[in-house]
């Protein structure tokens, strides 16, 4: 009796093995067929990068950098057409995310990412840019300013993730981020957490406001749940703290113009622990505040990111 008990357990863990990755994979296919590239690659060292360039290639060159599990496609919904009368428009997928790989399965910092992007941005023939970066993004954008300075022309921060933070770390994305527990943790998430978990997801990202419609199917959710980007994103979310610590004392040392844009509802990065402190610690660093917005102003106050955009742009002296 017992014999059969274990082989019938035996019998469904192994179902469940095949089930899980046979979900993952059409997953990954689905990712594949549906959210291609929709811009081009260029080769940075033998690591390809993943870019969207849109607008005048004569004008001032805008790059933009997303946040966390995102990809291209979360600026060019609607941000990247409200730029390209004025500005070279490049969008980043940054390494591990969109379609951009990684860098590796781990260690991948802030400064590695910054260093990848602004070889890339040169590559295709932008230099000193005025960089934007929204939530992890803007964390790479400080990170581009501080050891880049001879390629930007301004900082933009979009509810960066800026400065070191108070708190625990997250379990979640240590066992995500772990080598060995990771890879297992990722397939099962890829394989069943349902679309509609992910638009949630996204619904509380973007509180107390909602999601535009249509974003989280235009956001390509099968690219965010593919394995590898988890694994990914888990890594550099997880390690993200400890090099901001390194990173924020060595703001005070910029001089280039730095334009900062928060909700004041932020509950994802919030406005007093990252954009206040760097008011205070760059010179002439100016700070809107967004009154009863959350975390994606790019997508709720659009226009207030590309007037941020336009006077870096001014003080920059590439107007």
């Amino acid at each position: 009796m017992l014999k059969w008990i274990g082989l019938t357990l035996l019998v469904l863990v192994g179902a469940a093995l095949v089930g899980t990755l046979w979900k993952v994979e059409q997953r990954k296919a689905l990712a594949k067929s549906k959210f291609a590239p929709d811009g081009e690659f260029v080769d940075v060292e033998g690591h390809p990068v993943h870019y969207v360039d849109r607008g005048n290639p004569e004008a001032p060159a805008v790059v933009l950098l997303h946040g966390a599990s995102g990809n291209t496609r979360d600026f060019t919904f609607d941000l990247v057409d409200r730029l390209t009368d004025r500005f070279r428009v490049i969008v980043f997928d940054r390494p591990g995310l969109g379609h951009t790989p990684p860098l590796a399965q781990n260690g991948v910092s802030i400064a590695h990412q910054a260093a990848l992007l602004s070889q890339a941005s040169i590559a295709i023939g932008v230099k000193n840019p005025i960089v934007a970066g929204q939530s992890f993004g803007g964390a790479v954008t400080m990170a581009w300013a501080v050891n880049h300075p001879d390629n930007i022309a301004a900082a933009v921060s979009i509810a960066g993730a800026t400065y070191p933070w108070e708190g625990g770390l997250s379990g979640f994305y240590a066992r995500l981020a772990d080598p060995w527990k990771g890879p297992v943790v990722a397939r099962l998430i890829s394989a069943w957490a349902s679309e509609d978990y992910v638009a949630a997801s996204i619904d509380g990202i973007f509180a107390p406001q909602d999601a535009p419609e249509g974003y989280a199917q235009y956001v390509g959710v099968p690219l965010i749940l593919r394995p590898s980007s988890l694994i990914a994103n888990a890594q550099q979310r997880h390690d993200l703290r400890p090099q901001l610590r390194a990173l924020a004392p060595q703001y005070k040392s910029l001089s280039l113009p730095v334009e900062i844009v928060h909700g004041d509802l932020d509950t994802t990065v919030g406005l007093h622990v990252h954009s206040t402190r760097m008011v205070e610690d760059i010179a002439g660093a100016n700070l809107v505040t967004l009154k009863g917005i959350g975390h994606m102003p790019h997508h709720t106050n659009p226009d207030d990111i590309v007037a941020a955009i336009d006077r870096a742009a001014v003080r920059a002296g590439l107007r």
